[in-house]
Parts: structure tokens; C-alpha cells; sequence
């Protein structure tokens, strides 16, 4: 059945989902807003996987399915440990008659919920995912420079298959874009990336390497020294505000480091 589920909010969006009897939606740790008194609430250490997420599936029993199981379960934790996420998801689940479950991101932006019919896999940034239905399967893409753990400035790839909803969320304005309108590639700051199908290619390259002009760009123009770059065929979010300027902006508010035109580079501490 398909999940039932409003964005609601302007400034800070949340997503109202209406479970039906019996129907299970999980979350990272941490977006959980509210729930009616009829949905429970579960923690578990894995998130559903086709490498035994699923709980009470056929094929194997016994001892070997249960080992496969725990063995599935050490190797999602741990790749969540090393991408520096929380160890832990909660499921929720309706039980006799209808409920009502809420979920927010951690910052000011939108929430997209995706729909997945199973012929092509979605990636996020790892803190964008919010929830997701049961019948959607997580990982983690460690796979080098185009879906992989690191693109030069901690970027971090969840993976999302199978069939239903997946809820994410953003900082700022989300963007949709498809590089092949753009002739089949486009650059963006790597801290802009939000989401994108499977199909689109990514990686990262270096913005002049340590000439002249990549310096003047890292030290001057704030930019760092790498951009994503995202290529193929495909649906592609970004969002208007990365985390580094939102935090920025926040320490200057709050009278916090003081920073010259080099801004954090050679940026001094107040005494």
C-alpha cells in the first residue's frame, strides 16, 4: 500500500505520515517528532537490508540464518560508525486502526518525499535521510570516488532500494536538476548535494589543484579546493544553504571568531 504522508511547514518543514494497520515506517535516531498512542515504537541496531534487514524471512533458518542475520546486522553498525552516524533506528508501526507519525530534519529547509518503484535506487548525503517505508532497503555506498565514502570534504553516500517511500530533508530551497540538460555535467560545491538517482555518476575534481587560482579560491573565495561533479542522466537535488555557512553565519551572529577577508584559513581566536 502506499504510504500517506504531507510535508507541512514553510521555514522548517515536517513530514505528517498516516500509518495504516500494521504498516511500519523506520527513521534515524534524532527525527522522530510526535506519534499518536496506537503506533509502537522500536529501536533496533539495522535498518532493512537485502542482506537480512528483513526480519522473519524464508529460505534458511536455524542457527546459520540467525549468524547470517547478526553478521548482517555487525556490518550495517559498522559502516554506520565509520560514515559517523548514529548507531540506531526506530520503527514505528500501527497497530488496530490507523496512526499518525511525525519527522522533521535537524535543520531550517524543505523535505522531499521520493518515490521508489524499484527500477532505480536513490543516494543522499548521509544527513539528509529522515524516513523511509519498511519495504525500502539502506546501505551505505562505499565505492571510491563515484559513490563513495569521502569526496573530499566528508561526503558520505546512503543507498536506498526496493519499493516506497523515502522522506529527506535539506537546508534552505531544494533544487532539481538533470546534468543532461546542462550537457551532461555539471559542478557543484560539495556541500550543496542533497540527492540524486542512480545512473548519475559522481566524483570529485580539484578546483585548480595548488596553482595560483585554487589557492586565490580556497583562501579568498572560501570555496575550498575540490568541487562535486555529477554526470549522466538523472534527477539531481541540491540545497541553497551548506551547513559550513549556516554555521558561519551563526558564529558571526553570535560574536564568535573573528575572521578576516582569508576568512577560517588564518582566521584568529579571541582572546
Amino acid at each position: 500500500m502506499t504510504l500517506q504522508q504531507e510535508i507541512v511547514g514553510n521555514a522548517m518543514q515536517m513530514a505528517v505520515v498516516n500509518l495504516q494497520p500494521g504498516q511500519t515506517v523506520y527513521c534515524e535516531a534524532g527525527k522522530f517528532l510526535f506519534k499518536t498512542t496506537n503506533v509502537t515504537m522500536e529501536t533496533r541496531l539495522s535498518g532493512p537490508s537485502a542482506g537480512g534487514g528483513q526480519q522473519g524471512q524464508g529460505g534458511s533458518g536455524g542457527m546459520g540464518g540467525l549468524l547470517r542475520q547478526a553478521m548482517g546486522t555487525a556490518m550495517q553498525v559498522g559502516q554506520r560508525v565509520l560514515a559517523g552516524e548514529s548507531l540506531a533506528f526506530q520503527y514505528f508501526t500501527s497497530q488496530g486502526g490507523e496512526g499518525t507519525v511525525g519527522f522533521a530534519g535537524v535543520l531550517p529547509g524543505e523535505m522531499r518525499a521520493l518515490e521508489l518503484d524499484g527500477t532505480r535506487a536513490w543516494f543522499a548525503e548521509k544527513d539528509a535521510f529522515v524516513a523511509a517505508e519498511s519495504t525500502v532497503e539502506f546501505g551505505i555506498a562505499f565505492a571510491g570516488g563515484r559513490t563513495g565514502m569521502s569526496g573530499g570534504e566528508g561526503f558520505v553516500l546512503e543507498k536506498f532500494t526496493g519499493h516506497g517511500t523515502v522522506i529527506i530533508a535539506g537546508a534552505g530551497n531544494f533544487i532539481d536538476l538533470n546534468p543532461a540538460d546542462f550537457g551532461g555535467r555539471i559542478e557543484v560545491d560539495t556541500g550543496c548535494v542533497v540527492a540524486f538517482e542512480e545512473g548519475i555518476q559522481y566524483g570529485v575534481q580539484r578546483v585548480g589543484g595548488l596553482n595560483r587560482q585554487g589557492i586565490m579560491n580556497a583562501v579568498f573565495g572560501g570555496e575550498g579546493l575540490s568541487l562535486a561533479t555529477l554526470e549522466g542522466n538523472g534527477r539531481v537535488i541540491l540545497q541553497s544553504l551548506t551547513i559550513e555557512s549556516l554555521a558561519n553565519a551563526l558564529k558571526k551572529a553570535q560574536g564568535g571568531d573573528k575572521q578576516g577577508p582569508t576568512g577560517g584559513l588564518f582566521s584568529t581566536h579571541a582572546g
